[in-house]
């Protein structure tokens, strides 16, 4: 038998995974128009694809037979490609309006939107807000294209230092690879480390807000992704920026580029001291704070998302008030626990343990007004093995008594209705602003308590980096109804955030990442953390002092065993 050639395919067909059907187009035509095509009425909805199970880019070509799943701004990729882009028509417009402006990403609000900074301009009036903003509108109307290219590292260079980007530069010193993917929008070429849609207009729902001295660039939520949350709330988180603005001036290090410098030059040991010192600080002053209100305060709660240090916080708060001759005495939320058999029970069918209903909160509404009020009570004792509760230690409180009591609903105003609130102080930790990676590259908060966690899950736990990502989603939903909404209801915000902390954590996730297989969700999660940790250099983990938040995370805590017991 004489084998015969076979001519190559001139098409190639797209299947979509929701059952849209299948579309065919010759070989190399872009995704974006099979997804026109798929979806006349709603294309600029869809901001992404996962090709054959690969995230992509909608103008990535077509060359070979595939099922696309779409992804629109519900989904996490689909949401970050959609900031990304939103920050790059952002920096063009102001670029056009305001030539001599340099426009910093600083840090995320809970409302859906990222705090911005200007210098080189005074901060933008209100006029000039809008106008901003207006320019914005009118490219994205245009629909200009986003290109892409990936150039030589001389190449990037030349074009920064033409468009005066020395973030850029200085950061390009520690590029492991020798060429850079970079995008250009009405001229202006920048560096994102993740994808981009492939024009403006698919940026249709964003807007612009004052928030003296930056202002916030909005963008919808995944929740509804159709609509900008309202930006007039006010906010405790402004002070917060305030504060870690002050500290990376206090440690010259404004972004990862600094924080390299810092590990070269042999200086990583004292930037991690000041971090600590700064945090040991602040410390001080929400102790001080309370201790100068001891004759009202009787209850410190503290609440706040996973891996946010809450446990370190605790104790070392403890300690200081101990210091002011308090003496601080824990009651664990875990022991209100209704009995299992009356435990609320998710969608799915399995047991809702972070549900408010979860927790007898009438009991310890009761009893913490009892105890606050000088009485004695018998507090309960859950035991997790057979799922009931029963009778604990009796305890009661002296003058110089303060409770401390950590959980994810304690700041919901419904926890404690019939405690007067001059008796009770919260707190709410978490890692809340991150070092950027550039000017316009911010990375998350999430993904700093993300990897937190996964070094602590296969510390602690033995598990894999893949069992932790693939829970992850519903942690951050849990997050999201219990307690990001209370947020604001604290009487004061700690930032668990170190400055170091991706240098330190880099040698440790980094393995726990590479062991994922490719062809999974948790594979192209882990990709898109080893893109923004490549980029730190690795600090040695021995100097950092053995009571941190993040010896919470790494191991050898000097406060693992540090209790707090209840004294007649």
């Amino acid at each position: 038998m004489i084998a015969k050639s076979v001519a190559p395919r001139e098409t190639a067909q797209v299947r979509f995974s929701n059952g849209t059907g299948a579309f065919e187009a010759p070989v190399g035509t872009l995704l974006s128009e099979y997804i026109r095509c798929a979806y006349p009425t709603r294309w600029w909805s869809i901001v992404g694809a996962l090709v054959n199970g690969k995230l992509s880019e909608l103008f990535v070509p077509i060359h070979a037979d595939c099922t696309v799943t779409p992804l629109d701004v519900s989904h996490r990729d689909g949401m970050r490609i959609y900031r990304r882009s939103l920050v790059f028509l952002l920096t063009v417009a102001a670029r056009e309006l305001f030539p001599e402006a340099k426009i910093f990403v600083d840090h995320s609000l809970p409302f859906g939107g990222f705090y911005c900074q200007v210098t080189g301009h005074a901060p933008l009036a209100t006029d000039e807000l809008m106008a901003l903003q207006s320019r914005m509108r009118e490219i994205v109307n245009a629909d200009e294209p986003i290109m892409k290219a990936r150039l030589p590292i001389a190449e990037a260079e030349a074009i920064f230092a033409r468009q005066g980007y020395t973030d850029k530069l200085r950061l390009l010193k520690y590029r492991t690879k020798d060429y850079l993917t970079v995008y250009t929008l009405r001229g202006l070429t920048d560096y994102f480390y993740g994808y981009m849609l492939p024009s403006t207009g698919y940026l249709k729902t964003f807007a612009l807000a004052s928030l003296a001295p930056g202002f916030i660039l909005q963008f919808p939520r995944r929740s509804n992704p159709n609509q900008l949350e309202k930006a007039d709330r006010p906010s405790r988180l402004a002070s917060v920026f305030s504060r870690h603005n002050e500290y990376m001036r206090a440690m010259e290090v404004e972004d990862v580029a600094s924080l390299n410098q810092a590990i070269e030059s042999k200086r990583i040991r004292e930037v991690m001291l000041v971090a600590e010192a700064l945090h040991e600080r602040r410390l001080a002053e929400i102790a001080r704070s309370i201790a100068e209100r001891r004759d009202s305060i009787r209850l410190v709660l503290i609440a706040g998302p996973s891996s946010s240090g809450k446990t370190t916080f605790s104790k070392r708060l403890a300690v200081q008030l101990l210091a002011y001759g308090l003496r601080p005495m824990a009651i664990e939320m875990d022991n209100y626990f209704v009995d299992r058999h009356l435990t609320p029970r998710d969608a799915h069918g399995d047991y809702d343990f972070e549900s408010f209903e979860a927790v007898d909160h009438a009991l310890f509404n009761r009893q913490l007004l009892e105890l606050t009020e000088g009485r004695a009570v018998t507090l309960p004792h859950y035991d997790f093995k057979s799922g009931t509760r029963g009778a604990g230690q009796t305890v009661q409180i002296s003058h110089d008594h303060i409770i401390i009591a950590e959980g994810i609903h304690a700041l919901n105003p419904d926890l404690l209705p019939d405690v007067p609130s001059e008796r009770v102080y919260r707190v709410y930790v978490s890692a809340l602003t991150q070092l950027n990676i550039d000017s316009h590259n911010r990375i998350g908060t999430t993904d700093t308590r993300l990897v937190r966690r996964i070094v602590r899950d296969a510390r602690e736990r033995g598990y894999a980096a893949r069992d932790t990502i693939g829970r992850w989603e519903k942690v951050r939903a849990g997050e999201g109804h219990n307690i990001f909404p209370y947020q604001e209801n604290a009487d004061v915000m700690f930032n668990s955030s170190l400055v170091y902390e991706h240098a330190a954590l880099k040698s440790l996730v980094e393995p726990l990442l590479r062991q994922i297989r490719p062809g999974t969700a948790e594979y192209l999660e882990a990709e898109r953390l080893l893109a923004f940790l490549d980029w730190f250099l690795p600090a040695p983990i021995e100097f950092i002092p053995d009571n941190s938040i993040l010896r919470e995370f790494i191991g050898n805590s000097s406060l693992k065993d540090f209790k707090l017991w209840a004294h007649m």
